[in-house]
């Protein structure tokens, strides 16, 4: 943790993502420094209830069993009930039901900060039928939870909820703060210069520089992006952003999508929803929702929502 006049920033790894919490000192010292310290303990948590790396983890156990009750940590029982009413609100766009089709295209472990460098022999997985509706049961008093006849998958959305926890450990002390981890963040008050924070879109490419800068006060960004997490699995490149309709990888003509809105965990299922949109579908549903969305296709070329347009600073293209 290193502290200077103005604030204070610190830096871990969790969820298989770089995290970073700045907060603005202001007149309360000792109480900024214990709530950076919390928040990146909460991440910590998370992903020891979440991951689905650790046949041990509170998830795997209750995925070995989707159809019975169990009872889980309050992080566990929180993210299942977020999924569910993200599953709700996207009517069924998003769902975490896509554990089985992950492992069928070999995504089996964590790859850290990329899985590019994988190559399955076998083809990779055919698409399925859906599923049917998820209806997952919970006990708010013993915090059981069943999942119902499918495994599920938690990793994006218990990301996103981490960074929604995480801000509001610290917006108690810190009115002026930034969570951010692998592409999800929430811009609280405004930055150590006085104006928005500057967050800057990185190009699905790879390249150096960002394709986008945008400006935000009070608001969460989220990005699905294919430019880490794609391997090969049959001479086909695929990746982990998969279509819970088919099991297969989805968003045909896109490389990433971004998406600001008032809520981490929220911005980053629209994220995901609009990317499986593909190209000929993202730009409609997101301006039919009224998303502040932002789209990078293969061709290059990056497009926007008119809701979005209001807080780019700067794109490239």
């Amino acid at each position: 943790m290193s502290p200077d006049a103005e604030e204070m920033t610190s830096l871990t790894r969790a969820m298989a993502s770089p995290v970073t919490v700045r907060a603005r000192i202001g007149d309360r010292p000792t109480a900024v420094a214990r709530a950076v310290e919390a928040a990146l303990a909460l991440f910590a948590r998370v992903e020891r209830a979440c991951t689905r790396f650790d046949p041990r983890s509170p998830l795997m156990r209750a995925n070995a069993h989707p159809d019975r009750w169990h009872r889980v940590p309050p992080e566990c029982f929180l993210a299942v009930a977020e999924a569910q009413s993200a599953y709700q609100r996207t009517g069924g766009r998003f769902d975490p039901r896509v554990l089985a089709d992950l492992v069928r295209l070999g995504y089996t472990r964590s790859f850290g900060a990329s899985v590019t460098a994988m190559h399955l022999p076998g083809p990779p997985a055919r698409p399925r039928a859906g599923h049917g509706p998820w209806r997952p049961g919970f006990r708010g008093a013993s915090r059981e939870v069943r999942l119902g006849a499918d495994p599920v998958d938690l990793g994006g959305i218990g990301k996103g909820l981490a960074v929604r926890w995480a801000s509001r450990l610290l917006r108690a002390v810190a009115s002026d703060h930034l969570v951010e981890a692998g592409g999800d963040c929430h811009c609280a008050g405004r930055a150590p210069d006085g104006g928005p924070w500057r967050v800057g879109v990185e190009d699905p490419d790879g390249g150096v520089d960002p394709i986008a800068v945008l400006e935000l006060v009070d608001r969460a960004c989220a990005t699905s992006s294919v430019r880490l997490r794609r391997w090969t699995a049959g001479g086909r490149t695929v990746h982990h952003l998969v279509d819970p309709r088919t099991g297969r990888p989805g968003g045909r003509g896109l490389r990433a999508v971004t998406v600001v809105g008032a809520d981490p965990a929220d911005a980053e299922v629209w994220s995901k929803v609009v990317f499986l949109a593909g190209r000929s579908g993202a730009e409609r549903l997101a301006s039919r929702r009224g998303l502040a969305a932002l789209w990078a296709a293969d061709d290059g070329t990056v497009g926007t929502t008119p809701a979005m347009d209001r807080y780019v600073a700067w794109r490239a293209r």
